[in-house]
């Protein structure tokens, strides 16, 4: 598996941009389809669904992506703040942006994307067919909309982990310590907090009372075996892949859909935008057609008639 050389969160560069997307290039090469129809025809039969998420969905829930231009909190991008090393720099800093997303997040709800993903996984379940959420979402909007076979692949703001017994659990106090109650403003103006690092949030397992990070996949930091490990058995068995408000520039996920597309099976894309895997796609692949898709808009308007039931269904 390709994924498998892939196992830390990184922004893609230029140069291996290029080079990971030279063996696509062909004579051949055509611009994925819009045929709902024709995808829908596809969906009916698909018996294994893999669901790429990143940003774009959430976003449609009011959700800041800390992308693109005007992406920051205060002065900095998130890949300036979320990696080891800025935590060990600052830990109050870093603590007052997480405090903030997770506030927001308490405030922010699933979106008609989230909820029709859902809605087709309990669904199709009980046609002994299979959806399985693999996102790189850590908001935790899916399990909210009621999903249930889900693959965080990058944590969740709503879980810690202890620096000192490496205790791991979910948390949704909020705010989640006293010292960061009213802090982490966005305003670019706004001055640190500087909160000492004992009155940051702490352990609560007997005797620790270690120091707490976020339970996130930060820049740099190698994903969880077992969950990738998870993502890697759903995508070698999916025969159908689709791929939702993602931008294609993280690694390891932004190798997901051309791993798959790779051995033949069809891919859907749903986005505001093309992406780096959109012209990836083409309609012939090592000489196996293959159906490649892209749908063009929020993914709250473009996925729930993708998702919708089938008159198969019905027979």
């Amino acid at each position: 598996m390709i994924l498998r050389h892939f196992i830390c969160r990184a922004v893609v560069n230029t140069h291996l941009h290029v080079q990971l997307r030279q063996p696509w290039r062909s004579k051949d090469m055509a611009r994925p389809s819009s045929d709902l129809a024709a995808f829908r025809e596809i969906f009916s039969k698909a018996k294994s669904i893999a669901i790429l998420t990143g940003a774009g969905v959430s976003a449609e829930s009011g959700v800041p992506t800390f992308r693109g231009a005007g992406g920051y909190w205060r002065k900095w991008q998130a890949q300036d703040l979320a990696t080891p090393e800025a935590f060990s720099r600052n830990p109050s800093r870093v603590w007052e942006f997480y405090h903030y997303r997770r506030e927001v997040m308490l405030t922010k709800n699933p979106n008609p994307a989230h909820l029709a993903i859902s809605e087709c996984e309990e669904r199709l379940s009980k046609q002994g067919r299979k959806v399985t959420v693999i996102t790189q979402n850590i908001d935790e909007l899916h399990r909210r909309a009621g999903s249930k076979n889900i693959l965080e692949i990058h944590g969740s703001l709503f879980r810690t982990r202890c620096l000192s017994c490496g205790h791991e659990t979910s948390n949704y106090k909020s705010p989640i310590c006293t010292a960061l109650e009213g802090k982490g403003a966005p305003d670019p103006d706004k001055d640190d907090a500087r909160i000492p690092v004992e009155q940051l949030p702490r352990c609560e397992q007997i005797g620790c009372h270690g120091l707490l990070r976020p339970a996130v996949v930060w820049f740099g930091e190698t994903l969880d075996a077992d969950i990738l490990t998870q993502a890697e058995k759903v995508l070698d068995s999916c025969d159908l892949c689709l791929v939702v408000g993602t931008s294609s520039v993280v690694y390891p996920a932004a190798m997901f859909a051309p791993q798959v597309a790779g051995r033949g099976v069809p891919v859907a894309e749903f986005n505001m935008e093309d992406t780096p895997a959109t012209m990836c796609f083409k309609q012939v692949c090592f000489n196996t057609c293959i159906h490649l898709f892209h749908f063009h808009g929020p993914c709250g308007t473009t996925l729930p008639p993708a998702l919708a039931c089938h008159t198969a269904e019905e027979k």
